[in-house]
């Protein structure tokens, strides 16, 4: 692992790099076939065990918009989309992640899925009449980290509602903003999905190299989705956006005045990783959903990447708030394409939690404090 230089450290307290300084042990292969052309993520099929309950979730207290619906499935979008969906919620056995959706730049990119994946010996189907309803032609895989991809490029095209008004609500959310991973190794993780174009944006190490988390992106904002060190392959979180920080207060309100705060996981707050405004909600199969806000530009080709210590605790929360232990050890399983749950492997590097927790079930600011505040549990 590369050793991070103290003059590239900034007066925020994290380290600017122009490339993240993450290598892999045990790299998957970089195929010979050009990798597709993934232009965003564009949706999330989940499995949940209660569709009714899920619905009244995600349409009436989060006010996702229903694109069509039947008995076995609910297709919902965000105020700003004009492709057909952002969110599948499909009935089933088992509360999991069912595909992680990405849309590509052009039909021939399909083409490139395939080879890409089946050079790589990874499970490859593809349904010119796609899986789910809205979405055309589309490739899915289990990727060589066991989570179910989908590319697709064509796709039924709804009316986007950014002009209409008279349907929007205080906490509208407005994009589907990214997906987080849960794998054992996210040195490996990162090597892969840079071999399809992802760069790096910001990561989490320690002084030894270890790396607890890496954030990706395709479309110029800070990730596409996330890699979180954990017992993986599963699913941490998918996240929507507002446009401003009020939305997600009144998100908050809302869930107070409806005695639903107990969804309430984490936040609000703001991330140093990413800056961006937040809140952990969960829903009623226990699927993680954050609301996030105002997170920067990354465009550029040169955009400089970010690298926090881990004990830094304002990397996951800005104003130095305690992350809960759920939010390290929960998270939703993952199918294979015949829907059965992917077998969790172990983490065997250190733990993000371990390291930055105490028995106490608080945070600390810095490895070796002797001294906590008060916010950190000393009072109780």
């Amino acid at each position: 692992m590369a050793k991070l230089n103290d003059s590239d450290k900034t007066s925020s307290g994290f380290w600017v790099t122009q490339e993240a300084p993450i290598e892999a042990a045990n790299p998957v292969a970089t195929p010979q076939a050009e990798a597709p052309d993934i232009l965003r993520c564009a949706y999330m099929e989940l499995v949940v065990t209660d569709l009714a309950a899920s619905r009244e979730f995600y349409v009436d207290v989060l006010g996702l918009y229903v694109t069509e619906e039947d008995e076995e499935a609910i297709y919902l979008r965000s105020t700003e989309e004009f492709i057909h969906h952002n969110l599948v919620l499909r009935k089933g056995p088992v509360a999991a992640v069912a595909a992680f959706s990405y849309r590509v730049r052009t039909p021939e990119d399909l083409d490139r899925a395939v080879a890409f994946y089946t050079e790589l010996g990874c499970e490859v189907r593809r349904s010119e009449q796609g899986f789910v309803k809205g979405i055309g032609d589309s490739v899915r895989v289990v990727d060589p980290l066991g989570f179910p991809y989908e590319f697709f490029y064509q796709t039924d095209h709804v009316e986007r509602l950014a002009w209409r008004y008279d349907l929007q609500k205080p906490g509208e959310l407005v994009r589907l903003d990214h997906f987080n991973q849960v794998t054992p190794d996210v040195p490996r993780a990162v090597r892969h999905y840079q071999d399809l174009g992802f760069r790096v944006t910001e990561d989490i190490q320690d002084n030894e190299g270890t790396v607890y988390a890496a954030w990706l992106r395709r479309k110029p904002t800070v990730h596409d989705t996330a890699a979180t060190g954990g017992d993986g392959p599963r699913m941490h979180h998918v996240a929507f956006a507002t446009h401003e920080k009020h939305n997600i207060l009144a998100i908050c309100d809302k869930l107070g005045a409806l005695r639903l705060s107990d969804h309430i996981e984490r936040g609000p707050g703001r991330h140093g990783v990413s800056n961006a405004f937040y809140l952990y909600l969960r829903d009623p199969d226990g699927h993680r959903v954050e609301i996030y806000t105002q997170d920067y530009y990354t465009g550029d080709p040169d955009n400089p990447v970010v690298t926090w210590d881990v004990h830094d605790n304002q990397r996951r929360d800005w104003w130095g708030n305690p992350v809960v232990p759920s939010w390290y050890t929960d998270a939703s399983l993952v199918l294979d394409l015949d829907g059965k749950p992917q077998p969790v492997v172990a983490r065997t590097d250190s733990s993000e939690m371990a390291v930055t927790i105490g028995a106490d079930g608080f945070s600390y600011t810095r490895e070796g404090d002797e001294t906590k505040g008060f916010k950190l549990g000393e009072t109780l």
